[in-house]
């Protein structure tokens, strides 16, 4: 019989594949139609597209590691297993972060219009070199990736060890050698940011705001509903950063029922993304009405 723990991951398993594969599908084929329409991806569509890929490829990832601690527990006992899993899990995760970080960043490079030398180049390189920068995020994380490697198999060697003694020093030894890095460059590097960029574009809007206020009461209000769109997207996006990092922590400290509540969050987390993507881009939801607009018009024709 099924303890409570493999009932709820069971259900935020089943649960999260189902709510990501159709709207992060969305994402995808969306954006491929702006495409296949001969139009040039924004960066925040191209953003959203690599967003989109990557959580799908994550929630299918879950999702099976969920299935095997619920059904074949056993199934981690093969290093070659447990390895695969956790590092597509790392690699998949910190990239996700990174294209958070990126879309923060074209965010507060479009609406500060800092003149700082810093924040041109990032513009300049944001607008004109996307493709370019995700694509040597992602050769950076899979280095990254590696370090998670080498924590998995020490990890393993933990596991199989019987001298406490030596377990204790391991696992000293893993946290500053692997995880401490990896995270580093992971989690915390684009964690703190994105946080500076949405720390900046809301002083600039806030300073943007009292300006217009104080000098042209007069005049009408600017039009700041996109710009408000954009810091809550970053916030909510640094939220689920908040979540993992506290599941990192709670993972580290094993405590089994907190470990396993956040583990249900972190199943969550893709269909999460996909609202927050959604709520974001009026383009994407343009497109996804018009097609299902389409379709059911077809359906009640026939």
């Amino acid at each position: 019989m099924m303890s409570p723990y493999s009932i709820c991951i069971l259900i935020s398993s089943v649960l999260g594949l189902g709510l990501a594969i159709p709207s992060h599908t969305c994402i995808v084929m969306g954006n491929l139609d702006i495409i296949r329409k001969k139009a040039k991806l924004s960066p925040t569509d191209v953003i959203f597209l690599a967003k989109g890929i990557v959580n799908l490829l994550l929630q299918c990832v879950m999702t099976l590691q969920g299935m095997l601690f619920v059904f074949c527990l056993e199934a981690f006992n093969i290093r070659q297993v447990f390895v695969f899993m956790n590092t597509s899990v790392y690699f998949l995760t910190y990239y996700n972060f990174w294209l958070t970080f990126w879309l923060s960043a074209h965010y507060c490079t479009t609406i500060t219009n800092l003149s700082y030398g810093f924040f041109i180049w990032l513009k300049r390189i944001v607008s004109n070199f996307l493709s370019h920068l995700l694509f040597l995020t992602a050769l950076g994380i899979v280095i990254v990736s590696v370090l998670g490697f080498w924590a998995v198999n020490e990890e393993s060697l933990i596991q199989s060890s019987v001298n406490s003694t030596n377990v204790s020093v391991i696992s000293l030894y893993k946290v500053f050698s692997y995880y401490v890095p990896a995270n580093t460059l992971g989690v915390i590097l684009p964690f703190c940011l994105s946080l500076l960029c949405l720390v900046l574009t809301s002083s600039f809007l806030l300073r943007h705001v009292w300006r217009v206020k104080n000098n042209d009461s007069g005049s009408t209000r600017p039009n700041l509903q996109a710009h408000v769109t954009a810091l809550r997207t970053i916030f909510f996006l640094l939220l689920i950063f908040t979540f993992f990092c506290m599941y990192q922590v709670i993972s580290f400290l094993q405590s089994s029922s907190l470990s396993v509540g956040f583990w249900n969050l972190q199943l969550l987390s893709p269909s999460v993304e996909a609202a927050i993507i959604f709520q974001a881009s009026n383009k994407l939801r343009r497109i996804i009405l018009r097609r299902f607009w389409i379709r059911s018009w077809r359906n009640t024709e026939t």
